[in-house]
């Protein structure tokens, strides 16, 4: 991703349409165009982005930010997306259709590598569990579906934020609250960074008892074909039986379940397209 920028700092480009034959469909239009940008936007710099009337997208604005779809931030000017809207798309990855098909794959990593494993998403400043599957080992951290957790101190966190530019890293980390969960969370920004930098050459993180105490956790991230992936698989055990020395021994079994999963999120994709011709 570049650059974080406001939508009405881009002057001088070709304006964006907002396709649909009914209100409602370009109400959905211009969700989906703001939630593809990772920008701070204003009414009038989506005047200029798509070049549609001021009063009629002031007035699509309002219904949006009335259903809880869009708020206001900084000064009143700028909208983000709203509770509902991120609620909304959690439950798609935790409900889609294909959802048994991940579950199977981490099915199987359990059994192979006979610790808890889950399949995790990106959530503003929250690491949500889309998937688990606990070992059947009678000590465990035991966790659910829909379950959140800090991004800066968890493995899943560190790996999804590591993919980022150092601005927008930086813009996430302001608004994060950096909370010290055990003598070993790192709440300092500029050690923070450091550690992302090297989790981006290694391709992997760890988190070594950061956010509870005696649990080790390892994750990589599902390849996807469009660009910085949202999603990761990991594995979590308690440190008498994971080590982050131990945890590198697993990382080729993580591979190759986020291989298999990044498939069928890139299944998904390829049929959606081809819906769309």
């Amino acid at each position: 991703m570049g650059e974080i920028h406001r939508i009405d700092e881009s002057n001088g480009h070709p304006t964006t349409e907002l396709p649909g034959d009914t209100p409602t469909l370009r109400l959905f239009a211009l969700l989906e165009m703001i939630a593809s940008k990772d920008q701070l936007f204003t009414l009038q710099g989506l005047v200029e982005e798509t070049g549609m009337a001021k009063p009629t997208l002031h007035r699509m604005l309002q219904q949006l930010e009335g259903a809880g779809l869009l708020t206001r931030q900084n000064n009143g000017r700028h909208y983000g997306t709203g509770v509902r809207l991120r609620r909304f798309a959690e439950n798609l990855l935790l409900n889609d259709t294909h959802h048994g098909a991940r579950h199977a794959i981490l099915r199987n990593l359990v059994a192979e590598l006979g610790e808890s494993c889950n399949v995790t998403t990106l959530s503003g400043s929250e690491v949500v569990y889309l998937d688990r599957v606990e070992t059947s080992e009678p000590l465990r951290f035991t966790l659910h579906a829909g379950s959140r957790v800090p991004a800066h101190c968890s493995a899943s966190g560190k790996m999804i934020l590591s993919q980022l530019s150092p601005a927008q890293r930086r813009r996430l980390l302001g608004r994060m609250p950096l909370e010290r969960y055990t003598n070993k969370t790192v709440t300092d920004i500029e050690l923070i960074e450091t550690e992302l930098k090297q989790v981006r050459r290694d391709g992997f993180a760890i988190d070594d008892e950061e956010f509870l105490p005696g649990l080790v956790c390892a994750a990589v991230l599902v390849p996807c074909a469009t660009g910085n992936s949202n999603l990761c698989i990991a594995v979590q055990a308690p440190v008498m039986r994971l080590t982050p020395d131990k945890a590198l021994k697993l990382l080729p079994a993580l591979r190759r379940a986020a291989d298999a999963i990044g498939e069928i999120e890139n299944e998904v994709l390829d049929d959606g397209t081809a819906d769309m011709n």
